[in-house]
């Protein structure tokens, strides 16, 4: 299902949090419970998005699993070997700077 539980586990949790809270509070504790995961969300995507703007030109398809390191790694190199296999055609040619001479 989701965060690595099954369907037993939910289940169990929700007779668990009958059983606590009762038949009267569950509704409202499900209520509450939805608003602060929404609430969560919301502050992850408005942080990701002001981080976006951060960094500026060049971040714009940042996503957060771009920010393990062992991801951000893997996109390097792999960006890296791209360049590599493709080498730019543009040959130029090597200019003296006016301001030394």
């Amino acid at each position: 299902m989701f965060f690595d539980f099954g369907a037993g586990e939910v289940i169990g949790l929700a007779l668990l949090a009958m059983i606590l809270l009762g038949p009267d509070k569950l509704p409202q504790f499900a209520v509450d419970a939805a608003k602060m995961v929404k609430k969560i969300k919301n502050f992850a995507s408005t942080a990701t998005n002001e981080l976006k703007e951060n960094l500026g030109p060049g971040f714009e398809d940042l996503q957060p699993s771009d920010l393990r390191p062992k991801t951000f790694i893997k996109k390097q190199l792999a960006n890296a070997l791209e360049e590599d296999s493709n080498p730019k055609k543009l040959k130029t040619k090597a200019q003296i700077d006016p301001d030394l001479l």
